[in-house]
């Protein structure tokens, strides 16, 4: 008989416990999914859409984020109308951007110009400027956007009249007749010499002959020869485009009789630099120096000190002897160094 009541109380208590038990979970359950946020779906740009833009159902799209994270400048689906209503782009909207209030404004609004999307891509503090290119100068092509490049730069120096600031030497001229009129000014005349260009007198020096000791003047045989120096001028500098930029950011393609027409070849490359840097590209594009991109690693940052490369510095740096004046010389005579006709290279013939 005891041991039926112990029985008895034992399952009462299992029975309380399990109770209590189901109760708690079902409370925890309903807590935890009270606080579980729910989602919404909001609008973000469907594709890119330019500046002024109109925003209309075909450029949108949304996504999916939980209730927490919404913020009362985005649209949600409820809100399309509100959207789409005489709605265009402030500013350029790049695809998958959450659109919030700021970015649009009422078509009746004007839009602030900020300036072309490219011009975002120059840091602050920097230019970008364009210079003239070709096949040569990119690198046979293989230098495009984004390219990171060194500029090289050759000069031409010649000698000047530092007063006249002509190409030495100069020309010649003959004093004769000075002297002084009796109770007035002196008196000179000036015998101007032959146009040097027909062969007239060219100022030169004077010498001595070693062996027959007698003096001689010697003339320039030809006009003074240009010295030359090529030298890296600027370090990784990063290349915004290659070519021109479009006219308008939706100007298409032209074409002829259907098709696309024919790529051309760029003759400018814009690069970015620093306005120091700017001002000095500027000044030997209009000096006539000769530039050339040299491409680069895009992560390699070191800088190289580099040699200016001059006639004397190629002689001496890879051990290029000047020819000795010899007794005898090879025949037929040669004037200037012409790369040889092989069979294979293509001919071109222009018609009769």
């Amino acid at each position: 008989m005891r041991r039926g009541r112990i029985l008895i109380f034992v399952v009462l208590i299992l029975l309380v416990g399990i109770a209590v038990a189901f109760f708690g979970v079902q409370q925890f359950l309903q807590s935890r999914q009270a606080q579980a946020p729910t989602s919404v779906e909001v609008y973000v740009a469907g594709q890119n859409i330019p500046q002024g833009g109109e925003i209309t159902e075909s450029v949108l799209s949304t996504i999916t984020i939980p209730q927490d994270k919404v913020v009362s400048v985005m649209f949600t689906r409820d809100e399309l109308a509100q959207l789409t209503t005489n709605k265009i782009a402030r500013f350029p909207l790049d695809q998958g951007v959450v659109i919030t209030e700021p970015m649009v404004v009422d078509k009746s609004v004007a839009v602030a110009v900020e300036g072309p999307q490219w011009a975002a891509l120059v840091p602050p503090g920097m230019t970008a400027l364009s210079i003239p290119s070709s096949r040569l100068t990119l690198s046979s092509f293989a230098v495009a956007d984004g390219a990171h490049v060194n500029v090289n730069a050759c000069f031409l120096f010649v000698d000047v009249d530092p007063n006249f600031q002509t190409v030495l030497p100069d020309n010649v001229s003959t004093l004769t007749g000075t002297g002084v009129v009796q109770n007035g000014l002196p008196v000179l005349s000036l015998a101007a010499s032959p146009n040097p260009a027909e062969g007239g007198a060219v100022q030169g020096r004077l010498e001595l002959d070693p062996s027959l000791q007698q003096p001689f003047y010697l003339t320039p045989s030809e006009k003074q020869r240009p010295r030359t120096v090529c030298q890296l001028l600027l370090q990784d500098v990063v290349v915004m485009k290659v070519g021109n930029f479009p006219l308008t950011e939706t100007a298409a393609q032209p074409t002829e009789g259907g098709q696309a027409a024919p790529v051309q070849a760029p003759d400018v490359v814009t690069l970015i630099v620093s306005p120091q840097d700017a001002i000095t590209l500027t000044y030997l594009t209009y000096t006539n120096a000769q530039l050339q991109l040299a491409l680069r690693n895009p992560g390699d940052q070191s800088r190289q000190a580099t040699e200016a490369a001059t006639l004397q510095f190629v002689l001496s740096q890879y051990n290029i002897p000047v020819p000795a004046k010899l007794p005898y010389a090879t025949q037929p005579r040669i004037d200037a160094l012409v790369a040889p006709v092989l069979p294979n290279d293509a001919v071109t013939t222009t018609g009769q």
